[in-house]
């Protein structure tokens, strides 16, 4: 399995409560059309923390069958219990999944020892790649660079990390201390053409929802040694990236999917639709990337509706 290019983070489309299959299959076509490695459901953009084990098993095997081997799919399968991680692993495994990303456990702030053994248990328990996932900002714990190190020594299918504890530097010792062949994602959309500068392989990305092909062809511009077209790509985007981070992901993201038409605007508490402050900025980055055309009211219908069921 190669781990590199444009990982699409998928949102998770909800109808009336439950998992909305059909735009899910619509979302990976969408996708795939577009030229991304990958895709990564189930994750934090996918709002995991809210899905049954159920939705999760119906979810992987829906983007695995939409894929059709076209693309990979890195199924996220972290818990804050090892022993529940294990399981989640070994199902995801089974469903057919070709890598697994696998968070640091939230909550507990295990030591740096306990994250090595955690991995280790996960990685054990499975033959297939394992992505480890570091997001400090909403885990509690930052995995070091030495740590992670000693991961993927130990664990022959550690093959990549999703970084995203928005240090340029730690991504910067992780490249340095690591085994040549851990390839680093970036987990960060604004940071992706800085990581990929000093030698990262790609992203895990929330953007590339809504610009799959512009966040592929950063990526792919990147790896060919062409900064001039990948700054070029990655200035044009960075407004609407920081749009997207103005309230909780994957509020925002969510809320520009249903307004381009891809799927409602539902989300489970205690994530909350926007509020219309935050949507008129984003609302005004995707007008500004291209993806809409402001009518002469000055707010679209469909952004009226995202507003009146606030």
């Amino acid at each position: 399995m190669r781990f590199s290019g444009a990982f699409t983070a998928l949102i998770t489309p909800f109808k009336r409560g439950a998992v909305d299959e059909e735009a899910l299959k619509r979302l990976v076509r969408l996708q795939v059309q577009s030229g991304v490695s990958g895709l990564v459901p189930c994750g934090s953009t996918g709002e995991a923390a809210t899905l049954s084990a159920s939705e999760k098993e119906r979810i992987v095997r829906t983007v695995i069958a939409a894929a059709r081997g076209r693309v990979q799919v890195i199924a996220g399968v972290g818990t804050n219990d090892t022993k529940k991680t294990v399981e989640a692993a070994r199902s995801a495994e089974g469903w057919g999944a070709d890598a697994l990303l696998v968070l640091a456990p939230y909550y507990n702030k295990p030591t740096q020892g306990g994250l090595y053994l955690h991995f280790k248990a996960v990685a054990d328990a499975v033959g297939i790649p394992i992505v480890v996932y570091n997001i400090p900002g909403r885990t509690g714990v930052n995995i070091q660079p030495s740590t992670l190190a000693r991961i993927a020594a130990d664990c022959r299918n550690v093959l990549a990390v999703k970084e995203a504890s928005g240090s340029l530097d730690q991504a910067s010792e992780i490249l340095a201390l690591a085994k040549p062949e851990l390839k680093v994602l970036s987990g960060d959309d604004s940071l992706t053409l800085p990581m990929m500068s000093v030698g990262a392989s790609g992203a895990v990305s929330v953007v590339s929802n809504l610009l799959p092909k512009e966040t592929s062809e950063l990526c792919r511009a990147a790896l060919a040694g062409d900064f001039a077209k990948a700054r070029k790509l990655h200035s044009r985007m960075f407004p609407l990236i920081k749009a997207l981070f103005v309230e909780t992901n994957p509020i925002p993201v969510k809320a520009a999917a249903h307004f381009l038409g891809l799927c409602e605007n539902e989300l489970r508490l205690p994530l909350t639709p926007m509020s219309p402050e935050a949507w008129q900025k984003l609302h005004k980055e995707l007008e500004r990337a291209g993806l809409i055309r402001l009518q002469r009211s000055g707010v679209p219908r469909k952004a009226a509706g995202i507003l009146q069921r606030q």
